[in-house]
């Protein structure tokens, strides 16, 4: 048994027995895996407040022969999301960022694009209105895990699109030009989509200061959520929670 140890975000915990915990985290190294963490309502100092999710920490664990979950022995907070004045908005991101990478990622593939692109976006989660970098996340995540369809040509025609005469529909993958509109289709708005061409050239940061109410986007990422949610086979529990967030 080797002990490993790699930068990590903790995506969820379950209790098991008296004091131990089952904790979800996601490696830069090794990608997501699966531990035991030992007497972790217990001891805090081997994990202190590092167990919050979307805790970016240093994970130290233990991998076993033919056990599914390693032995994680200690987590050292890097940076923690409760370190920022937390309101429901971002919790429920957040939130929402750990269901998905924890449904999504294979265990035990690393992901480094996908561990980078967390990072910037829960840096932004916690300095600006949620709703930006919330966008990014879904945008990319779907590009990311090769289910973001040809975003500037009708998926039925070839056609180029254009702005403002752009739809989707619940049904299948793609944009669809205003001829192959059909009568289920929703509109993404011209901002939403010149929005996303430019969110591909760039990185979240260069977004940051700009408004962005909870409206600005809301077609967009319910196109990318769509996508994913249909990769998935199944609705995502935080997903349902940010629709019901008021404003």
């Amino acid at each position: 048994m080797n002990l490993l140890t790699s930068e990590a975000i903790v995506l969820r915990t379950w209790p098991v027995h008296e004091a131990d915990l089952v904790v979800s985290f996601f490696t830069r190294d090794y990608g997501k895996m699966k531990g035991v963490a030992k007497s972790a309502l217990r001891s805090r100092r081997r994990f202190g407040g590092a167990l919050e999710p979307m805790t970016v920490a240093r994970a130290w664990f233990v991998e076993r022969p033919k056990q599914e979950l390693v032995r994680l022995d200690q987590l050292e907070i890097v940076r923690s999301p409760l370190s920022s004045p937390i309101d429901v908005a971002r919790m429920t991101v957040l939130s929402f960022f750990a269901e998905l990478l924890d449904e999504a990622l294979p265990d035990h593939d690393p992901q480094e694009t996908i561990f980078r692109l967390v990072l910037s976006v829960l840096e932004q989660t916690l300095v600006e209105q949620p709703w930006m970098p919330l966008t990014y996340f879904l945008l990319w995540m779907t590009r990311l895990m090769g289910l973001l369809p040809d975003i500037v040509h009708c998926t039925a025609c070839g056609e180029a699109l254009v702005a403002g005469e752009t739809n989707f529909n619940s049904f299948g993958d793609g944009l669809f030009c205003r001829v192959h509109r059909n009568g289920n289709a929703s509109d993404l708005s011209a901002d939403s989509w010149q929005m996303a061409q430019r969110m591909l050239r760039a990185p979240v940061g260069a977004f940051a200061g700009e408004a962005w109410a909870r409206r600005r986007a809301q077609d967009l990422r319910r196109f990318t959520l769509q996508s994913l949610e249909r990769h998935l086979e199944r609705k995502l529990k935080s997903a349902e929670a940010l629709g019901r967030l008021p404003g």
